[in-house]
């Protein structure tokens, strides 16, 4: 039996736990929010984050150590912007051969990518447990009701990303290894801002006849197109573009109505500022902070990004809604 530790009980956290414990593994899950601890103690359900489903056979706790005794794989299903901090917390409790498993899917505080951050703790700790990230098309309640859904999980050590794929999937979960953790990570942090540019089409066709699925496929196009060259140029194998943690991960992100960066996208293009877009939802949209950092990367490196130049400028309110997506497919 596979023993799991799932630190971060939001949305996507629950769904893999529910996942996994359902499909025979042994899962602890850990949340610093007393809502969803009690919530999950006393009805088996997460009802702030995913209220739809019964959690049986998930054990929650509250304290680190009881969440990592005995686990093999820890997944930090946590958002970039705390991922480090609960890093910091558990460095000490780490047994040797226990894996490290990334899904923040954006950047870390000081716009540096989550993984090497890790590796960062680690190291000055001498400790050399593997780190592995992992992304795809897995829009949660749909992973939850068993939906099959792939994904893709990556290390620098080959070995280790092919013994989790086989660890990690069940009959509803297909997890895909790779070698290419630095272009995974990339793309998972990329394909939100694609996906917010995406939203402001929905928004668009809220209060005009501009928005739709043309307009939508229109900038899918572009910034497809224009990530497929700038992460080459960072370091990414251009293969990983079609796989699931690239296209497959853009597609569901930028499309479905559960995806909270288009969401945010839509709340800009119907008129809001990104101050309310933001305000108007529990989850974080990870979109906002990947595009301030990919036009700073693009600056400091010299490299031509107007798709993440023109959507900084409709965050920082130097552009209308209608204005971006015309100078976008300009």
């Amino acid at each position: 039996m596979t023993n799991i530790a799932v630190l971060g009980l939001g949305n996507f956290g629950t769904a893999l736990a529910l996942n996994w414990v359902s499909h025979g593994k042994s899962v602890n899950g850990w949340t610093v929010e007393d809502e969803v601890f009690e919530s999950i103690q006393s009805s088996g359900i997460n009802t702030k984050y995913l209220p739809d489903f019964d959690l049986p056979g998930l054990i929650v706790t509250m304290e680190l150590e009881a969440a990592l005794d005995g686990a093999e794989i820890i997944a930090l299903a946590l958002p970039s912007h705390v991922v480090l901090s609960v890093v910091d917390d558990i460095v000490g409790l780490l047994g040797p051969d226990q894996i490290l498993l990334d899904l923040a899917k954006g950047l870390a505080p000081g716009e540096q990518l989550v993984s090497k951050a890790i590796h960062e703790k680690l190291d000055a700790r001498k400790l050399t447990n593997s780190v592995a990230v992992m992304t795809g098309p897995t829009i949660a309640p749909e992973l939850a009701a068993g939906v099959l859904t792939t994904a893709l999980v990556a290390c620098e050590h080959e070995t280790v990303a092919r013994a989790l794929a086989t660890q990690l999937s069940t009959p509803t979960f297909q997890v895909r290894h790779a070698n290419d953790p630095l272009g995974v990570e990339l793309w998972g942090a990329f394909k939100n801002i694609i996906a917010l540019a995406c939203g402001v089409s929905d928004g668009l066709k809220q209060v005009s006849g501009l928005g739709g699925d043309n307009l939508k496929a229109a900038i899918f196009t572009v910034g497809f197109t224009e990530g497929c060259r700038l992460l080459a140029r960072l370091g990414a194998d251009p293969d990983t573009a079609l796989s699931p943690a690239g296209v497959g991960d853009l597609f569901v992100t930028a499309t479905s109505p559960h995806g909270r960066n288009r969401r945010t996208g839509e709340l800009l293009g119907s008129g809001q500022d990104l101050q309310e877009a933001l305000g108007s939802t529990v989850m974080v949209s990870e979109g906002v902070r990947a595009t301030r950092m990919f036009a700073e990367r693009a600056r400091v490196e010299h490299l031509d990004a107007p798709f993440v130049a023109t959507v900084l400028r409709l965050l920082d309110g130097e552009l209308s809604a209608e204005d971006c997506v015309r100078q976008l497919l300009a």
